[in-house]
């Protein structure tokens, strides 16, 4: 096979990470290329649970070489962190690649994050705090920092005083903050330069060799389709292309090295941080999704949003993607409902929209319109083909897959590394 591309196709949290460990045994390059340390991915490995951050899922696959691309903006601090945990719990992570062009999160970038959040107040986003926003702003405003930089100490205080000398302003003057020094800023990163330098590369050029030499390479989404800064619900989205393009200019690969594309998707839905969510749920049923399914950020332990499954959604990252195959995560989460609702529609202002409108404001006003379909009271997280689950699970399958516009080729029934259920092959 040529690449392919994992990504999210509801608003993130949907299981990727799972899917990821899920190929890894099939593929030899697995590659984020998008997004920082403000999304995490958890994977269940026998006993043992990981939550990464930063590093692509692939790293605890043995064999498969991880890739941080160039479409990553990485806080340095972070990523030894995470290394350094994997380490102590005996995971090689010696076949790590970071992009020389991987832009880096600084000091300040975190600092400017957490105030202008505070300052919007009821407008506020609800980002991470993390400083990926600040550090994509760098990017496209260039006066970014990138990893190639901290190896050259004159460039780097250059181009930090560059970065530095309106956001200062902004600091001291509009935030009531102190300025932040270049000295600091220098130092703070320089201290990470030397152990740093073994793992970066021309990943670009690294992961067209890989594919010339018909190696399997996955390319790994952070967030998802719905917070894609383009394409999501702007403007409660993130900074980056969170959609399968992104895997293109955040990885330096070009179109025709794409074969498939995999999009993952909870069996109901999730969200975190602000903006408009037409299935959310307010009541005994959405506190019990939130319960049952352990629906707290990997990354900042918030409760998530929960509701109902919603397909305008799902058909419209399908057609943004180009999704050839859904994973379908948490089905075991929706085991004893008598009646499970599937949102089919909206209705906005007594228009029916059965695609997903991309006005902000009638978007902010969709009602869902819902179909329902018969639950089921067996536990099904012994399942392991098609034919295990109740039937009514299996109609349950079977309506999201002609809702959604593209097949469910595979099915998660609980967390651990084998909960699985396959119905077609992920990799053709």
């Amino acid at each position: 096979m040529p690449g392919v591309v994992l990504v999210g196709a509801q608003w993130g949290d949907e299981g990727k990470g799972k899917a990821t460990d899920l190929l890894g045994s099939r593929v030899d390059y697995v590659v984020k290329f998008n997004g920082g340390n403000n999304a995490g991915h958890t994977v269940v490995i026998g006993d043992e649970k990981y939550a990464l951050h930063l590093l692509p899922s692939g790293i605890l696959s043995p064999g498969v070489t991880p890739v941080i691309a160039n479409g990553v903006v990485v806080d340095i601090e972070v990523l030894f962190q995470e290394l350094d945990d994997l380490i102590s719990r005996g995971v090689d992570v010696s076949r790590l690649l970071v992009s020389g062009s991987a832009h880096v999160i600084a000091g300040y970038h975190r600092t400017i994050d957490k105030v202008s959040e505070r300052f919007l107040g009821k407008r506020r986003i609800g980002t991470t705090g993390r400083g990926i926003g600040p550090a994509y702003a760098d990017k496209i405003n260039r006066v970014g920092i990138r990893i190639w930089d901290l190896f050259d100490e004159k460039i780097l205080a250059e181009k930090i005083e560059g970065s530095l000398d309106q956001k200062n302003h902004l600091l001291v003057k509009v935030y009531n903050r102190r300025a932040i020094t270049v000295d600091e800023t220098v130092a703070e990163l320089l201290q990470y330069a030397d152990r740093l330098k073994p793992m970066v590369a021309d990943t670009a050029l690294e992961l067209n060799k890989a594919l010339d030499a018909g190696k399997n390479v996955l390319f790994e989404g952070g967030q998802a389709t719905m917070l894609d800064v383009d394409h999501g619900t702007y403007p409660f989205v993130t900074s980056s292309n969170a959609t399968a393009g992104g895997a293109l200019t955040g990885s330096g690969v070009g179109p025709t090295r794409i074969s498939s594309v995999i999009g993952v998707i909870k069996a109901y839905t999730t969200r975190v941080g602000e903006g408009p969510f037409p299935t959310e749920l307010f009541d005994a049923n959405g506190e019990y999704l939130l319960k049952q399914g352990g629906e707290y950020g990997v990354t900042t332990g918030r409760a998530r949003r929960c509701g109902w499954y919603d397909s305008v959604i799902a058909r419209y990252a399908t057609r943004v993607n180009g999704i050839t195959d859904m994973v379908l995560t948490k089905l075991d989460i929706l085991t004893g409902f008598e009646k499970v609702p599937v949102c089919v529609a909206y209705d906005v202002d007594g228009v029916r929209y059965d695609e997903m409108p991309l006005d902000q404001t009638a978007f902010h006003h969709a009602k869902p319109i819902y179909e329902e379909l018969d639950g089921w009271w067996e536990d099904i997280s012994g399942a392991r083909t098609f034919e295990d689950l109740p039937t009514n699970a299996q109609r349950y399958v079977l309506a999201l897959e002609e809702m959604s516009g593209t097949r469910i080729s595979a099915i998660g029934v609980g967390p651990s590394r084998d909960a699985i259920i396959p119905r077609h092959d992920l990799i053709h």
